[in-house]
């Protein structure tokens, strides 16, 4: 094996170490924020899929192909999307030029560009191992959001039968019924998404209606603090005044929570000094390796390692079971009390040293400080049992 081989080996090997913090969490406790690396990984052959710059790109080429905008901001927007500026300001001022002078988002030339650009998708999935990796996780619990127009996961979850469903800001219940779980395969578009002019949005004053919303803001806001936001194929995101007006700038105490961001590595001090940035938001930046191409793989991997994790209330459950039946104790029902008000199984100090048993077990030391309390749930214990005091 030559040393450029075992480079390329040793890069992939580092590329499949995850976080434990990250692979312990159950699918239900994350919120996946999805962005432009993620379709360019499903559909390489359309390049507006690839990032921003290059959506951008294609939109103003679809723009002087359908003549709704003059050649002389084809040129000067040409320019600007060459030098490195905010592309998102680009974007938006981009939108406006195809919008009425009002700054409403019906009608607008933005969506007919978008819709050329944007043709006859399930054509062009070619690689959907990202979106099958997703949609296990949504399988499971995980919420998703996503910045893109396309909708990619959409038309997979379909394919593979899901009752799947494209939201966006504009419609407050289902924003709600979203945010409080209730809609399993729903994805939430917040910039819209290309086949509905109506929930498209060119900045955040679009969307004035959620944001003075007490309501909406409080359900959405409670997601950033209660849920571990994984950014996958995220680049611009966090940069997103959407993003920004939604979630970033209006949870305090950012550096208290725990969200996650898969990254392309590509150089050592830009890498690690963005790490220490997104620190300070919270937010754990990784590593999935120094080439795109492992990108699909890594999540693949990492969505497998989720997706093992065991309700810590079944697994509790399975743990007693075993240990009683090490014991010559036959098992059939739930250690739990049933609704009917039926006994528990057990009492007693074997009771009380069985739970105690199981919170030192592997199963019971993943539910950390609040293992005890669980145990005395699981098997019926007063409140005041405390496992130490009374096994000592």
């Amino acid at each position: 094996m030559d040393s450029v081989e075992k480079t390329t080996n040793r890069s992939e090997q580092k590329s499949r170490k995850f976080l434990k913090s990250l692979i312990r969490k159950q699918p239900q406790e994350l919120l996946l924020v999805i962005g432009t690396g993620v379709s360019a990984a499903v559909a390489p052959g359309i390049p507006a899929l690839c990032s921003w710059r290059s959506c951008i790109e294609a939109v103003i080429e679809a723009a002087e192909q359908l003549e709704v905008l003059h050649p002389g901001d084809v040129a000067e927007f040409r320019r600007k999307v060459t030098k490195d500026g905010d592309l998102l300001v680009v974007a938006h001022d981009l939108i406006r030029k195809m919008s009425p002078r009002t700054g409403d988002a019906k009608p607008n030339f933005f969506q007919d560009c978008l819709m050329e650009v944007f043709d006859d998708l399930e054509r062009h999935i070619q690689n959907p191992l990202v979106l099958q990796s997703i949609l296990s996780l949504m399988e499971r619990g995980t919420m998703v959001l996503t910045t893109n127009y396309d909708n990619l996961l959409e038309i997979f979850g379909q394919q593979q039968s899901k009752p799947m469903e494209s939201l966006d800001l504009k419609d407050k219940t289902k924003v709600l019924q979203w945010a409080r779980g209730n809609v399993r395969y729903g994805v939430l578009h917040i910039h819209g998404l290309y086949t509905d002019p109506c929930g498209m949005v060119l900045d955040p004053s679009g969307y004035k209606d959620v944001t003075q919303d007490p309501e909406v803001m409080e359900v959405l806001q409670s997601l950033y603090r209660t849920k571990s936001f994984l950014f996958v194929g995220c680049g611009e995101t966090l940069r997103d005044q959407i993003f920004q007006a939604l979630f970033l700038y209006s949870v305090p105490n950012k550096v208290d929570l725990e969200h996650y961001m898969l990254v392309l590595k590509e150089g050592e001090d830009h890498f690690f000094k963005h790490q220490a940035d997104m620190l300070l938001h919270g937010i754990k930046v990784v590593s999935y390796g120094d080439c795109f191409d492992y990108f699909p793989g890594y999540v693949q991997d990492l969505a497998t390692q989720i997706c093992k994790q065991r309700s810590p209330g079944n697994a509790c459950q399975d743990c007693a079971k075993r240990k009683l039946e090490e014991n010559g104790i036959e098992v059939s029902k739930k250690l739990r009390q049933s609704d009917t008000g039926r006994r528990p199984l057990l009492s007693g100090p074997l009771q009380v040293g069985l739970a105690w048993r199981c919170w030192q077990s592997p199963c019971g030391a993943s539910l950390g400080s609040g293992g005890e309390g669980a145990m005395r749930i699981l098997f019926q214990l007063p409140r005041e049992t405390h496992f130490k005091h009374l096994l000592s």
